[in-house]
């Protein structure tokens, strides 16, 4: 076979003589035998249907291009431009440095997981974030499972089990994918016993059904993606927490996001934290680790040490817990957070959400000439003002200012256009709004990379 004399076959050849042509030889070493021969027999058959050309060269092609497409990673990087920083399902939090570093040591052999290295004996993995979460919560204990619902669900199943919880109408909350908090119930076991209306619910609301009842549980639910507005009441969390505390029935506050810093200091809105929480005398509180923490996909409780330790007891601890690389980057983080005074730079997700406006239409001003050139006359494109969002379950009613590109197609729609920019080697996902695409800007910091996929002009 020869690449610079192309030969044309009357009819497709063989898949074992094509697996002996050089180029392809070269491509078994690399890819295997199994990826190599499905590679081959896709690109005969768009030969036999006439959809490539039967030629060597196109053969090769067709089983190269078709071996890069089995091989190419599902997970990959993308450039978040959606204006939600902390995106669901882009990933939520990026990762700091030291958390990835921790990764990547851990990752590369043996680690001492599950080992007591003082003893000399099986150990707790939970202790390599356990001392980091009391000292920044203020907690007497911690445990770490693999997301806020698995935390939920745990803490419920393990001290509820087939007893009533008391939770107020307001707060039956439903999150992204479906989450809602009555059928998270029912799978943990527990009974719900809705308190109050929908607006308004009151201490004496649950003092009342303790009158009725004796529950296994008090939940409040921290409704971090939605707002009643008008003629609200909430019941008050310390208030609550001395009845719960009278009656003997253990108080559990679920915060969604949670944050170990007060985020008003950054200038941004105020978001109750796990301190706060346990010190107005909650005796659990549970957070996620990827949200406003900057950290890995992880949920968290803390607070009493009798309840911690009734929940690390459930055999469905096991089923949820964390594994090395998760507990690596979380502790890092942590170790972050215990110096808040200069966490903002050091975190990303607080490094995008304090950025300053003035520096994001700077970026801006600078590659909307890049964007005009890549467009061309498919387009326009043109710097406006925009609203970022915290992110979704992470203070979603909250706005901060921010500044996007606009890309006006010309002739084709912006679904269309959305689509080429996700096409880019590193997929660019930015957001439509009336009949334009929108990138907001908030969340680029690699412009080097970003620049890079748009110096060819669109093709027309």
């Amino acid at each position: 076979m020869s690449s610079r004399n192309p030969s044309t076959y009357p009819r497709p050849p063989s898949v074992d003589r094509i697996l002996a042509w050089p180029v392809v030889a070269a491509l078994l070493q690399t890819h295997g035998r199994p990826l190599t021969v499905e590679a081959v027999r896709r690109t005969l058959e768009e030969c036999r249907r006439g959809q490539r050309p039967c030629t060597d060269t196109a053969i090769t092609d067709g089983i190269t291009t078709a071996l890069q497409a089995q091989i190419s990673p599902s997970l990959k990087p993308v450039f978040n431009l959606t204006g939600t920083v902390l995106h669901t399902n882009l990933g939520r939090a990026p990762l700091p440095p030291e958390a990835i570093a921790a990764m990547t040591r851990i990752a590369a052999g043996a680690s001492n997981l599950e080992y007591d290295l003082e003893r000399g004996r099986r150990g707790d993995r939970d202790v390599h974030v356990e001392r980091w979460l009391c000292r920044l919560t203020g907690a007497e204990a911690a445990t770490v499972v693999n997301n806020n619902a698995a935390a939920v669900l745990l803490a419920l199943n393990s001290l509820a089990l087939r007893r009533r919880v008391l939770v107020s109408r307001g707060e039956l909350i439903e999150i992204g994918g479906s989450f809602r908090l009555p059928d998270i119930m029912r799978r943990a076991g527990c009974r719900l016993q809705e308190v109050g209306t929908t607006n308004r619910t009151h201490v004496h609301d649950f003092a009342e059904a303790m009158d009725t009842v004796k529950p296994a549980l008090v939940l409040k639910a921290h409704t971090s993606n939605y707002q009643v507005q008008g003629f609200t009441a909430e019941a008050d969390e310390s208030a609550l927490a001395d009845l719960c505390r009278k009656q003997g029935v253990p108080f559990l506050v679920d915060l969604g996001s949670g944050s170990l810093a007060d985020l008003t200091r950054f200038g941004l809105p105020a978001e109750p934290t796990p301190m706060d929480t346990l010190t107005r005398g909650a005796d659990l509180v549970t957070f996620s680790g990827d949200k406003l923490l900057g950290g890995p996909q992880a949920g968290i409780i803390a607070g009493r040490a009798d309840l911690i330790g009734r929940i690390r007891r459930n055999p469905m601890k096991r089923a949820m817990r964390c594994d090395k690389l998760t507990l690596a980057a979380l502790e890092a983080v942590l170790r972050l957070c215990a110096d808040p005074d200069h966490l903002a730079e050091r975190v990303p997700a607080l490094r995008l959400l304090t950025r300053g406006t003035d520096e994001i239409r700077t970026l801006a001003e600078r590659l909307q000439p890049v964007l005009a050139h890549w467009l061309g006359a498919a387009g326009r494109v043109d710097v406006i003002s925009v609203q970022s969002q915290i992110g979704s379950g992470s203070l979603p009613v909250d706005l901060l200012p921010s500044v996007a590109l606009r890309l006006r197609p010309a002739a084709t729609s912006a679904l269309s256009l959305a689509e080429t920019l996700r096409r880019r080697p590193v997929p660019v996902i930015g957001r439509i709004r009336s009949g334009a695409v929108l990138l907001d800007l908030r969340c680029l910091e690699d412009e080097k990379t970003f620049r890079a996929q748009f110096t060819e002009p669109l093709a027309p």
